[in-house]
């Protein structure tokens, strides 16, 4: 056997498939969380105790986002054309959610207005063009054609808010939509925020926006959206309790009927802590009892009908409490996942009845979209090509990380090394179901001078992880002091690392080449349409789920890491008093911070580490690749990795080349 064929070893092992494990292990989690979640709602039963479920929602939502920036900025809105159309004009409005973070919009009003009405909010879902597609537009002139003023804005990364626009090429550096969200999210998780945290803001300083309008009855606001305009929607509903009505639209289901379908999300989409708290779609409903609520789906959609109808039909009991059983609606369309033009006109006559007090019939004379470009309310399409000094999530992400140093820096170097510490532990064991480890050894071959075993042990309930174990022959019969190896890809990955294995080897170490979970023999399979480490992967996915658990890939391959120093226990000739750790390249964060709360390791060697996560999110352009992966969410608050280091140093573990 050779280097080459031991890396593919396990691929043709007929013993275990580990190809599952990880994502078996995360929806077992979820499962328990979605139980635990029904059993709270379930136990509700009076409108006290309903009162008391909204309020804690919306509390617990806000702080797992980060809070949300002041809305206490000036809008500093301008108009910069209008267009005159059949009943109704649209103003090209931009105004600024936080200073210098221009929101685009076009607000639709109706001719003749005598007296303030009611007003939607519209919300743009993963459509590049945004609020000026085609669609959406399409949705806009049948809430307007009600009678009813409409603002629909653009949200960030897409219309004419790319964040990533270079005025001088003329494009997005980093592609519209999803891939800007997490490319920002990304950043925005190692300062403990979610990048929802913007999109809600921006969505609240809409609903601003439309109070200070002499159209518009700010107790008659309602919102809708489609898709990615669903979850802002949502979001809304369940953080600004000025909406009178809502109409989310293909996105209501429940978390369980989605898990099943192994799609991934961005980073918007994403509340951490919201499934492990016990929330779940049932919860963004209840937050508008006993307001009206309109459920907008279709059969053929990705989010699963059946989690719609069974949250639809699960919360209905709610609005009974108040006597309103009718202010609870589905319509189903049947179509894919779109914003549908039969879906358009149920949301007009719904807001219409609600927030104007009239009942509409409309048909489809004169719903006709304008060329897009039209509703630009920029010169160029682009905020960034206008405006030179605007600012977008990047910029408030580095503002953010200035604030959270200053504070931190502030602390005694001492006890912010324990509040540290003490935070880490907490995320590293809290979520953790430990069992025995039951190890298992089996003999692979010899190379040279390398006797090769493979090793198994159970890392937690539902975690096996392995290791590859190396050492020279020429030291049969004595117990060495071992070398856990922690690098990106595991085992699959020998070949680079061979001379620092031989040379540990011949140092009279052994060494364990360790896959923790996801990892090396541990890689999870494709389930997703893209590659299982590339964005919106394998990886990236079940990362994400971890996230509504108020967990991270971090943490968990951290906590494997040390159950591997358990392990060497349990592994003859291993001298398990002697255990030393070799972390390299990113995912080397695992055995760095293993080697700082886990005291039997007795010294560390860092190599083409991460220096600074700190760096990474004032870096404006970075390596995304299999991101997720390396982000420990909230870090930031407590230490960069330079801290971790000098802890290390102070603790005489350091091994630096």
């Amino acid at each position: 056997m050779n280097i080459q064929q031991l890396e593919v070893y396990f691929q043709n092992w007929w013993l275990y498939d580990f190809k599952d494990q990880l994502k078996n292990f995360i929806y077992k989690q979820s499962e328990e969380a979605f139980a635990r979640g029904d059993r709270a709602r379930d136990q509700i039963k009076s409108i006290d105790e309903v009162q008391k479920r909204i309020s804690n929602i919306r509390e617990k939502l806000i702080d797992s986002l980060g809070g949300l920036p002041p809305s206490d900025t000036p809008l500093n809105p301008k108009i910069t054309g209008t267009i005159k159309c059949d009943g109704f004009r649209i103003e090209k409005v931009i105004f600024e959610s936080r200073p210098k973070n221009y929101v685009t919009a076009n607000l639709y009003i109706p001719d003749n207005i005598t007296s303030p009405r009611g007003a939607v909010l519209f919300l743009s879902g993963h459509i590049k063009e945004a609020k000026h597609s085609e669609e959406y537009q399409i949705v806009c002139r049948y809430l307007v054609k009600a009678g009813l003023v409409v603002l629909s804005q653009d949200p960030i990364g897409q219309g004419e808010r790319f964040s990533y626009y270079d005025k001088s090429a003329g494009k997005a550096i980093v592609n519209w939509g999803t891939g800007e969200h997490d490319y920002a999210g990304s950043q925005c998780w190692l300062l403990g925020d979610a990048i929802a945290r913007y999109f809600v803001h921006d969505a609240m300083r809409g609903i601003d926006y439309l109070c200070t309008r002499p159209e518009v009855d700010p107790t008659k606001i309602g919102v809708t959206g489609n898709s990615g305009g669903g979850t802002q929607t949502s979001l809304v509903m369940m953080c600004d309790p000025r909406i009178a009505a809502a109409a989310p639209a293909t996105f209501i289901m429940n978390r369980r009927t989605f898990l099943y379908t192994d799609n991934p999300q961005d980073s918007e989409q994403i509340w951490p802590g919201f499934t492990e708290q016990g929330f779940d779609h049932e919860d963004i409903l209840i937050s508008m009892v006993p307001k009206p609520v309109l459920i907008l789906a279709v059969t053929s959609d990705f989010f699963p009908i059946e989690g719609t109808i069974e949250t639809f039909n699960r919360t209905k009991r709610f609005w009974s409490m108040y006597g309103k059983e009718n202010n609870l609606q589905l319509f189903v369309d049947d179509s894919d996942h779109h914003y549908t033009r039969a879906m358009a006109k149920k949301a007009a006559e719904f807001f219409a009845e609600h927030l104007l007090g009239v009942k509409v019939s409309l048909g489809d004379r004169n719903i006709e979209p304008l060329e897009p470009s039209l509703l630009w309310c920029t010169k160029s399409g682009q905020i960034l090509g206008d405006i030179d000094d605007a600012r977008t999530v990047y910029d408030e992400n580095c503002a953010r990380l200035e604030e959270i140093e200053k504070k931190r820096n502030s602390i005694p170097e001492l006890k912010r090394k324990e509040i540290a510490l003490n935070w880490l532990r907490k995320k590293v064991f809290s979520s953790r179901k430990p069992c025995d480890l039951n190890p298992r050894r089996y003999f692979v071959d010899k190379i040279d001078e390398l006797e090769i075993q493979i090793c198994l042990w159970w890392s937690q309930k539902g975690i096996f992880n392995c290791a590859y174990y190396f050492r020279n022959c020429h030291f049969d019969g004595k117990d060495l002091p071992v070398t856990i190896a922690v690098w990106d890809d595991g085992t699959n990955c020998l070949k680079p690392h061979m001379d620092w294995i031989r040379e540990t080897c011949a140092s009279r170490r052994a060494v364990m080449v360790l896959d923790t979970s996801g990892v090396g023999f541990m890689s999870q399979r494709q389930i997703t349409y893209a590659p299982v480490r590339e964005f919106l992967g394998a990886i990236f996915k079940l990362t994400h789920d971890l996230i509504w658990l108020d967990d991270s890939m971090v943490a968990l391959r951290t906590y494997d890491t040390i159950r591997a120093i358990d392990a060497m226990k349990f592994i003859p000739g291993i001298d398990e008093n002697n255990v030393n750790i070799y972390a390299f390249g990113r995912q080397g964060i695992y055995g760095q911070l293993a080697a700082i709360l886990d005291e039997r390791v007795k010294q560390i060697e860092i190599t083409e580490e991460i220096r600074s996560y700190g760096e990474l999110v004032k870096s404006q352009y970075y390596n995304s690749y299999d991101i997720m992966s390396i982000i420990l969410p909230g870090m930031l608050k407590y230490f960069d990795m330079q801290d971790i280091k000098k802890w290390l140093i102070q603790g005489k573990k350091i091994k630096d080349k």
